[in-house]
């Protein structure tokens, strides 16, 4: 007996052998095709850049609730609120207004240094709508406010090309050095007094000695996002920093107000 009946394999596995080998090898070609696919998918995508929780609007609720004794400041109850997370993981800055100082931490909340400001002459939290677009001859005396809040801060340049960092771009509110820009308000020797009751003189702008302004201030910004609290005149601090200040990043030079 040959095996076969009427021209077919008795079992039929001669026959179908070729039929089943081409299949197979379509399906191993296809699933080749495919993992060569993924493979470019996930080599060529480009991951999210993670968020920077310093360049974000606050995410820590103020104030910080604390089994610790209750800050007995204000710089304090801002300092612990900003090292619970606040200022992700990073230098951050405090001015105290009522105090005419401003105040380097670390990520840790050590403090780097402390040094007197010139702040806003005019008392108040509160930027004045379109400020920074204003001419500085037409600022008038109740608006020239440091504002309070929370802010990221960036460095920048004046239309001069002088190098600044940016509060509030908008509101053309910078930290800098100390400059003279009325010789009559005698900002220099203001900043030197040992009282704080004449620091109050600018339009707003945060004035610094020179040296904190280039040796701390400065490489802290560029090194990254760092946060600035500026502490209020008149508010409360929950009223103050429950509020969410956003502006828009520093773009083209531009005037600050001094």
């Amino acid at each position: 007996m040959n095996g076969k009946t009427d021209g077919k394999s008795v079992n039929g596995a001669g026959a179908e052998e070729p039929w089943l080998g081409s299949y197979w090898s379509l399906a191993v070609f296809i699933a080749a095709e495919l993992a060569i696919g993924a493979m470019a998918v996930r080599l060529t995508s480009t991951p999210p850049p993670q968020q920077v929780r310093a360049a974000t609007p606050a995410g820590v609720e103020f104030p910080v609730a604390s089994a610790s004794r209750v800050p007995a400041t204000q710089v304090e109850q801002v300092v612990q609120w900003a090292v619970s997370g606040d200022a992700g993981g990073r230098p951050f800055v405090v001015v105290d207004k009522p105090g005419a100082h401003v105040l380097a931490f670390d990520a840790r909340g050590q403090l780097l240094q402390r040094v007197p400001a010139l702040l806003g002459s005019a008392l108040g939290d509160d930027s004045t709508p379109g400020i920074g677009d204003k001419p500085l001859s037409q600022i008038k005396p109740e608006e020239r406010i440091t504002p309070a809040g929370r802010f990221v801060a960036q460095m920048g340049e004046t239309l001069t090309g002088e190098d600044v960092v940016w509060v509030d771009y908008d509101a053309a509110v910078s930290m800098h050095r100390v400059r003279v820009v009325k010789e009559s308000e005698r900002r220099f020797a203001r900043l030197a007094s040992e009282t704080t009751d004449d620091n109050r003189i600018s339009n707003g702008c945060i004035n610094l000695p020179v040296a904190f302004y280039e040796q701390v201030l400065r490489p802290m910004v560029e090194a990254g996002p760092t946060v600035v609290y500026v502490l209020p005149d008149q508010r409360t601090l929950q009223e103050v920093f429950a509020r969410s200040v956003s502006s828009r990043p520093a773009q083209a030079p531009r005037q600050p107000v001094l």
